[in-house]
Parts: structure tokens; C-alpha cells; sequence
């Protein structure tokens, strides 16, 4: 028995483009690319630091209510 000759992985290769057509194979190929693409994406962004943003709190003298000027409005 031996390895594999070229012509074995011709024969081979004639008989997958017969049951799967150009087409299809393609198709195939490209959406692999598509998913090593988002892969590698992925390996990026989780190489990257995350930041996370800290709520801004503005304590404005007009936002503080006392209790003076609810009585105030309730009064009237």
C-alpha cells in the first residue's frame, strides 16, 4: 500500500467537484474566510482594554431640594 500518488488526489478531487459543483465549494471557502475574519476580530478586541465609563454627577445648587420649600409649596 504506500502513500498517496498524484494521480490518487487528482481522481479524488474530480470525484468532490462532481458531487459538489464549482459552486458550492466556493460558498464553502468563503464563508470560512468570513469566519477566520471574525475570529481574529475577536482575538483583537479582546486584546484591547475595556474602559468603563463613570456616570457624571453634577450636584447643581437648583437640584438640591430642602424640606423648606416643600412645605412652602405645599402651603400654598
Amino acid at each position: 500500500m504506500g502513500s498517496f500518488s498524484i494521480w490518487h488526489w487528482l481522481i479524488v478531487l474530480v470525484i468532490v467537484l462532481l458531487l459538489f459543483g464549482k459552486g458550492k465549494i466556493s460558498d464553502v471557502m468563503g464563508d470560512m474566510a468570513k469566519g477566520v475574519k471574525s475570529f481574529k476580530k475577536g482575538l483583537a478586541d479582546d486584546d484591547e482594554p475595556t474602559t468603563t465609563a463613570k456616570p457624571v454627577i453634577d450636584n447643581k445648587p437648583s437640584d438640591v431640594v430642602s424640606s423648606n420649600t416643600d412645605e412652602k409649596t405645599r402651603a400654598s
